[in-house]
């Protein structure tokens, strides 16, 4: 199965840090940086994500 990449919805377009999101495998979410697509991805299991999103959310 191909990765759908995402942008952060954090993202903008001033050269800000950016990342991109894969939620669309099986058992995995996928983070990658959008200025270094190329430069290795990290792999979260669903459970982990969802809990480091909603740590992020409340500290953001």
């Amino acid at each position: 199965m191909t990765p759908m990449w995402r942008k952060s919805t954090r993202s903008n377009t001033n050269g800000g840090n950016c990342v991109e999101v894969a939620a669309n495998l099986p058992g995995r979410v996928l983070v990658r940086d959008t200025k270094d697509r190329d430069g290795g991805t990290l792999a979260f299991g669903p459970a982990a994500w969802q809990a480091f999103v909603s740590l992020a959310k409340q500290h953001g």
